[in-house]
């Protein structure tokens, strides 16, 4: 199980130990802190929030696939991708994914946290009880509402630009049956819209600036940046604190904990890490040479990935941010235009327009919106690859609830080996149906009368796929990952055998442990993640916080009746 206390440095010991500074382990740091009797230690692996690139929006592409803010994951080769692997970002950076992501503010459907009442037997997952949580960190650009929160920490605000290709796409939506809304956070997201965004006057706010930067100030806080978790320490099964390494991972250092041990570490990393320290399925564990502390089978499955299909159409007669960045003056005035306005392309959001559709329309037990569509002014062959020289617009649309399920699984008891990661796409027929309907529904869009005008061309994935199968074999070529895991250590019942933690978000089988991240959703919701993890936080917070008034309490009655003579 690793080397000896005797061979680390004692970092110290806190009364809570968090792994993970991304949006999850911001959030808890500045709520748990907010007691000034409280001392919390925050371990990131990665450095500090200050590259420029983080902070101007389009600078996602300068960031995912840097080693300096990615953990530069793959996945293995997908049958369901015919053969293909991608590339699998997470955010290794004060702010975690919150520093490299799309910042597109998305909540889900008030269908999705019914559900995860329902599975956890826990109403305080419903959408009534979660939307006032929602709303307790938001700072909404439209005010305080029903729906939307102000004077809260993660700010909300309006895209600073619009493009005419959009606006028509938008228009052609419409003329497909999608209504147009104003807002997809009010717990139905079906319409066509702009997104709103997690920015502050045209400049990414990340959960490191929301969150940690206040609570940094506090003296009960200590971040540590460059710090490798390797493993948690348990005594029995008791979780009693982590050993990791820092100092560009030249030196061990151990840290206990005297409350708990939270990870938030993400859905790729919060499940290794378990299995690493000896918590998962008993036979795993022992092909990676790792003791046992409880077998808990579930560990690292149930995986859940939004698959996004990019299809992509070349238009006359419009401009796009092809041309528009084509040329040196081009891209010379669209750095002004942000210098001094910090607004145009370089404000943009990875995508601007959004849409929330039903790939079967004439399904009666298609009740809510099963498609969730990402428009973007431009085209490429694929991700990291150059802008096409031609004007063309991307209309990348998901399957909002895939049956498909995936694995994440630790390969060693080391902490520096990536681990497998497989999505297990379009691996049901349900998802292979609701991929070819997608394929279908987005060309009916392209050709609506609103488009004519611009002469759309379907380049990807390509007019010589049309029946189903084709459909079918099309999306495996052209489906990519829109960067959404969730899952890997989900919440579940007491009686549920593969819960890797309860509705309290603590680890079964064993105490003083707990998961806050992503990776405890039992099921993803039905639009982007990140808002959603923060709520999950927030949640967290106040139960850590009732747990240990809660536990004060107890303490106090227990001294109480000990001073109690007998008889």
């Amino acid at each position: 199980m690793g080397d000896s206390a005797t061979a680390r440095r004692i970092e110290g010991e806190f009364d809570y130990v968090i792994v993970g500074a991304g949006t999850a382990g911001c959030v808890l740091a500045n709520r748990l802190t907010q007691d000034p009797d409280v001392t919390v230690l925050l371990l990131e692996a990665g450095g500090k929030d200050d590259y420029h690139w983080i902070h101007i929006p389009v600078g996602y592409l300068h960031c995912i696939g840097n080693p300096r803010t990615d953990w530069l994951y793959k996945t293995a080769s997908e049958k369901g991708l015919n053969g293909r692997a991608l590339s699998f970002p997470r955010g290794r950076v004060l702010g975690g994914s919150s520093s490299i992501n799309g910042m597109i503010y998305m909540r889900g459907q008030r269908e999705d946290y019914d559900n995860w009442a329902r599975v956890t037997g826990d109403s305080g997952w419903s959408w009534e009880s979660v939307l006032p949580v929602f709303k307790r960190s938001e700072d909404y650009h439209g005010g305080a509402s029903e729906f939307h929160g102000a004077g809260g920490e993660w700010r909300v605000e309006k895209q600073r630009l619009k493009w005419q290709i959009l606006e028509t796409f938008a228009q052609a939506a419409q003329e497909q049956g999608i209504p147009a809304t104003s807002d997809f956070n009010r717990g139905n997201n079906e319409g066509v819209g702009y997104f709103d965004v997690n920015q502050k006057r045209g400049v990414r706010w990340n959960a490191s600036k929301a969150f940690l930067r206040a609570a940094m100030k506090r003296p009960n806080l200590t971040v540590v940046t460059g710090a490798l978790t390797e493993r948690v320490i348990f005594d029995g099964k008791r979780c009693v604190g982590v050993d990791y390494r820092g100092d560009a991972a030249h030196v061990a250092y151990r840290a206990r904990a005297r409350c708990e041990v939270i990870l938030s570490a993400g859905a790729v990393n919060s499940p290794q890490l378990l299995e690493r320290s000896g918590v998962g399925d008993a036979a795993r564990l022992a092909g990676i040479g790792v003791d046992v502390v409880e077998d808990l089978r579930g560990v690292g499955e149930n995986l859940q990935d939004h698959l996004q299909l990019r299809m992509a159409f070349r238009v006359n007669g419009v401009r796009t941010l092809n041309t528009a960045s084509a040329h040196w003056w081009g891209k010379l005035l669209i750095g002004m235009e942000y210098a001094l306005m910090q607004s145009g392309p370089m404000s943009m959001a990875p995508s601007q327009l959004g849409a929330f559709a039903k790939s079967d329309a004439s399904d009666p037990g298609l009740t809510r919106p099963d498609l969730q569509y990402h428009v973007q002014p431009l085209s490429l062959d694929r991700f990291g690859e150059p802008l096409h020289r031609f004007n063309a617009f991307t209309a990348s649309v998901c399957n909002l609830r895939p049956a498909s399920r995936g694995s994440i699984h630790a390969v060693s008891a080391r902490a520096e080996d990536a681990p497998v990661i497989a999505p297990n796409y379009l691996s049901t027929e349900h998802d292979l149906r609701v991929a070819a309907n997608a394929l279908r529904l987005t060309r009916r869009i392209a050709a609506s009368a609103a488009l004519a005008r611009y002469q759309p061309h379907e380049i990807l994935p390509g007019l010589a796929f049309q029946s189903e199968s084709e459909l079918r074999e099309a999306a495996g070529n052209i489906g990519t990952t829109i960067f959404h895991p969730v899952g890997t250590c989900r919440m579940g019942r007491a009686d549920d055998a593969d819960a890797v933690v309860d509705a309290r978000l603590r680890v079964r089988g064993v105490v003083g442990l707990r998961v806050v991240d992503a990776s405890v959703m039992p099921f993803i919701t039905s639009g982007n993640t990140n808002s959603p993890t923060l709520m999950i936080a927030e949640r967290a917070a106040q139960m850590l916080r009732e747990d240990r008034r809660a536990g004060s309490a107890a303490s106090v009655r227990s001294e109480a009746m000990a001073s109690v003579p007998a008889g």
